[in-house]
């Protein structure tokens, strides 16, 4: 692919996860349009990574410190087998576990901010393919850092003789053909048995320090969670008083209420009875005035 469009392959690779597909065809369709349809066809098939492979992309892309740090034991490890150094391979070793264990807790909170369910499993396959990319010069696959596109495995412990091959190449070293009697064990067997028990002991020291993380994570989310449900709890429970002893002040004023209406309309109905007998009275009094009238204008015509 033309180097020019190497920072859009990289920008590609750190995107959220749910963007890369969309992201990928407006790429190759932006590359087809320049008419580069072999670029636009190769980014076509790029595959969307695992949860895993991405967030080892993100490490890389995010964390180049914590990242190139463990690449660089993985270096060393090389460059102290080459020289047969026990005591160096077991530095290296040591520092690779450390580097591990500070990018598994970065892979971690990367997941959970990207809303992604850091489980055991996950850590695991993120680990596994951290170490293979500390392991091998090349990786198989021919896929480079920040574009993983898939989980890798580490070579086994029985090719460990393929870290000291060349910047291009992780075939294994072919050992000579064995002659018709068996030599006796030689130094460079110890070495190598010494260099295994050590990958042995450091791979299960780093798994027991990956199920200790693993386990205080959990409490720790257990306990906040078990502090969260109490604290609710509480917050609930006084919400339940406060309902009750409003639904006490309003059953009282409705009672109150209830009286004052009652009476209102009781005294509504008097009210409207003494009305209706003050009409009538005003009417037999108008019909009184009307007659007194009446008989005075008469005895005036008499007069």
């Amino acid at each position: 692919m033309a180097k020019n469009e190497q920072p859009d392959i990289d920008s590609l690779f750190q995107l959220p996860l749910s963007e890369f597909i969309g992201a990928r065809k407006e790429l190759a369709a932006r590359l087809k349009q320049a008419g580069r349809s072999g670029d636009s066809e190769r980014v076509r098939l790029l595959t969307k990574p695992p949860v895993s492979a991405w967030t080892v992309n993100q490490l890389y892309w995010q964390h180049r410190e914590a990242f190139d740090a463990l690449l660089a034991t993985g270096q060393r490890f090389r460059k102290a087998q080459g020289s047969g150094k026990v005591a160096d391979m077991r530095a290296a070793l040591s520092a690779r576990t450390e580097a591990l264990t500070r990018l598994e807790n970065l892979a971690t909170s990367l997941l959970k901010a990207a809303g992604h369910n850091p489980t055991p499993d996950m850590i695991r396959r993120i680990v596994t393919t951290l170490e293979a990319v500390s392991a091998y010069e090349v990786l198989p696959d021919g896929s480079s850092p920040g574009r993983m596109t898939k989980d890798v495995d580490p070579p086994g412990f029985e090719t460990m003789s393929s870290f000291v091959a060349g910047p291009h190449t992780t075939k294994r070293i072919e050992p000579a053909p064995a002659a018709k009697e068996s030599p006796a064990p030689t130094k460079t067997s110890s070495k190598a048995t010494e260099i295994r028990l050590e990958q042995q002991r450091q791979e299960k020291l780093a798994a027991a320090k990956t199920s200790l993380a693993n386990g205080k994570r959990a409490l720790s989310e257990a306990r906040a969670k078990a502090e969260s449900l109490e604290a609710t709890l509480q917050k609930t429970d006084a919400l339940a008083k406060q309902a009750e002893k409003q639904k006490r002040e309003a059953e009282l004023v409705f009672r109150k209420a209830t009286a004052a209406a009652d009476e209102a309309a009781e005294r509504t109905r008097s009210i409207t009875s003494e009305a209706k007998d003050a009409r009538r009275a005003l009417e037999d009094a108008k019909r009184s005035v009307e007659k007194a009238t009446r008989e005075l204008e008469s005895l005036f015509r008499r007069a």
